[in-house]
């Protein structure tokens, strides 16, 4: 049994859309903002958002980290193209890309106190960050001209993580109108019915 820390809108959305997919058997522990469990520390040294505890035991943060391991262990689910797989280094490469990238840049949106240690210096953080994750996301829009999907023809996590960080900008409507291939993916993911159905909890959309 997989145990899934977690709160709704956070990064375990992409965990738990690949669990879901993948049929493991998990639970969810809800992990309230600015109050985790007294020893959540020991799960999560940041206390952040999610973490996977593995049926032997270990625990293991970091979303794409999370969903990397997991599709590798239900290939069935083909989350994702394997290892030895040809299209596994682009797989790779635009995981790695999102999770280095645009996921930092849209927390240091959020969080942009933390990148700062002048109040005054807040809003230009702010504004740097967008400045940043708009970059990211015109990048992967244009490598999505002429394909339906991230990676290998056929739809992958990365088009979910895609679409959980498309649905975190803060600005305009999101995802962004201009990036037209960003919004055709996320249209088709949105008519998934396990995807729609777990939307119900997070409220991406």
């Amino acid at each position: 049994m997989y145990t899934l820390y977690s709160r709704p809108g956070s990064g375990g959305f992409v965990v738990e859309a690949a669990l879901l997919l993948a049929g493991a058997p998990f639970k969810s522990v809800n992990v309230v903002k600015g109050a985790p469990p007294p020893d959540y520390s020991g799960i999560s040294p940041l206390n952040q958002v999610p973490a996977l505890t593995l049926p032997e035991g270990e625990t293991i943060t970091e979303s794409a980290a999370i969903c990397l391991l997991l599709t590798e262990r239900f290939p069935e689910a083909d989350l994702g193209p394997q290892p030895g797989a040809k299209e596994r280094p682009e797989f790779l490469r635009w995981m790695l890309f999102m999770s280095s990238m645009l996921y930092p840049a849209l927390m240091r949106y959020f969080y942009a106190e933390r990148s700062t240690v002048d109040p005054a210096g807040v809003d230009a953080v702010k504004q740097a960050a967008i400045a940043e994750a708009d970059r990211g996301f015109e990048i992967i829009d244009k490598a999505l001209a002429g394909r339906q999907w991230l990676v290998g023809g056929r739809r992958s996590i990365a088009d979910i993580y895609l679409m959980m960080l498309a649905y975190w900008h803060p600005v305009a409507a999101r995802p962004r109108e201009e990036w037209q291939n960003i919004v055709r993916v996320c249209s088709a993911l949105r008519q998934n019915p396990l995807l729609a159905d777990l939307n119900a909890t997070h409220r991406f959309w």
